[in-house]
């Protein structure tokens, strides 16, 4: 009889039957496969230790014969010095008190006598009545992992080098800012006849050069000038100002020392130097001191260009701004007014003289509101009366007190007429 190709014959095998047969063989091929050519390392140990099998994988790193090792050798064994104290001291008791361990560094040997690290897990098998039976372990190939880790030890020291270094460098230029900074400060503020002087500079950054700047020096034989000031920027480029500044005002001085004459010769030298694409200009209070012997007091005459106005404290405890509104900024146009002021100082009274870092630090919690020019003031008034070392000393202690609000350079200058000594009246 004629059978059709749909047709099943009965004396072929059924090809699921096949199918189901085959994939068991090739389970029981795969995990007796898997177990011999795991990516790690397997072996079983009895209670003792000695090793009663093994898989291909872990004999390959080891360079071992299964016949050398199983019934042979203890787990302990195949570890370095170092890993059988381990073991002994730390592994083989918390794995009889816990049952399992697992992720410990260790240290198997070669036996060409190389070294494998390796991260080891352990767990004891337990019969039904609960009796340890034996140890199965795991084994994982550390080395790359080591290598990482190496990598890591020597990027992070190379990482530290690199830090300190910066760190040593950084010390190193602020060391050299610092002295640079210095250069173009007056080292000494000269003695004055009849009066005090006192100065203090703050940089808002060690890592920058400040653009204020002040001066005190003698411009004839009986007078003195005198000059505080700020130039715009940061940096070099502001320090090659304030050196131009300073030395133009102290050549200025001696020719003419009318102060709206030496700023507007200061206002020449800048617009001439700094007229292109970067101009640079500044603000400054430039002004002269003419002690008289006879009155013990001193006339103070002030031109301003741009700058804060001076503040007055009078021996009698008030404090009030010198206005000097409407001087131009200086070095910003060919020609340029300056706002002139004069006054008086006797017996206990200071002028001040400061950059407005100080004013504009920012106060209060959120850093939001500027110190300003009243506070400052009223400041200024609970000190007056006192000595000019005295002021400053108190505004120091105000910028320390304005931490990471302190965003500017500060310069202070003040200057005072001595307070008469207190007398003291005979008892009998």
């Amino acid at each position: 009889m004629c059978r059709t190709g749909h047709e099943p014959d009965p004396s072929e095998p059924d090809n699921g039957e096949a199918s189901s047969a085959a994939f068991a063989s090739l389970l029981e091929d795969s995990a007796e496969e898997l177990y011999e050519s795991a990516p790690c390392g397997y072996l079983s140990t009895l209670m003792d230790g000695t090793i009663c099998k093994i898989n291909a994988t872990l004999l390959g790193w080891l360079g071992l014969e299964r016949a050398s090792v199983v019934g042979r050798l203890r787990f302990t064994d195949l570890l370095t010095v170092g890993g059988k104290l381990y073991h002994e001291t730390h592994f083989a008791p918390l794995l009889r008190m816990q049952g399992r361990i697992s992720g410990i560094a260790l240290e198997v040997k070669q036996a060409d006598g190389g070294r494998i690290p390796v991260l080891v897990s352990s767990v004891v098998k337990h019969g039904s009545s609960g009796e340890p039976l034996l140890i199965r372990t795991t084994v994982f190939d550390a080395r790359d992992r080591r290598s990482y880790e190496e990598e890591l030890l020597r990027a992070r020291k190379a990482a530290e080098r690199a830090r300190e270094q910066a760190e040593a460098d950084r010390a190193r230029l602020q060391d050299a800012l610092a002295v640079l900074q210095q250069s173009l400060l007056p080292a000494d503020l000269p003695s004055v006849p009849g009066m005090e002087a006192a100065a203090h500079y703050r940089t808002a950054s060690p890592d920058r050069l400040g653009g204020d700047f002040y001066d005190l020096f003698p411009s004839d034989g009986r007078s003195f000038a005198f000059f505080l000031g700020d130039v715009c920027g940061k940096g070099p480029e502001a320090a090659a100002v304030t050196s131009l500044t300073r030395y133009t005002l102290r050549a200025a001085a001696v020719h003419d020392p009318d102060p709206v004459a030496a700023l507007t010769t200061l206002n020449q030298a800048l617009h001439e130097r700094y007229n292109g694409s970067d101009p640079r200009y500044c603000t400054v209070i430039f002004g002269t001191l003419e002690p008289d012997t006879a009155s013990g007091k001193v006339t103070v005459r002030l031109a301003s260009g741009g700058h804060p106005p001076a503040l007055v404290l009078r021996a009698d405890g008030t404090a009030d701004f010198l206005p000097t509104p409407g001087g131009l900024l200086v070095g910003i146009l060919p020609t340029a007014s300056f706002a002139t002021a004069t006054t008086v100082l006797g017996a206990g009274d200071t002028i001040l003289l400061y950059t407005d870092g100080l004013t504009e630090a920012r106060t209060g919690e959120d850093r939001s509101a500027l110190y300003g020019d009243e506070a400052l003031r009223a400041l200024a008034a609970s000190h007056a009366g006192e000595s000019p070392q005295a002021v400053v000393e108190a505004l120091t202690a105000l910028l320390d007190g304005f931490g990471d609000g302190l965003d500017d350079d500060t310069a202070l200058l003040a200057l005072g007429v001595p307070a008469p000594a207190p007398t003291h009246q005979a008892t009998s």
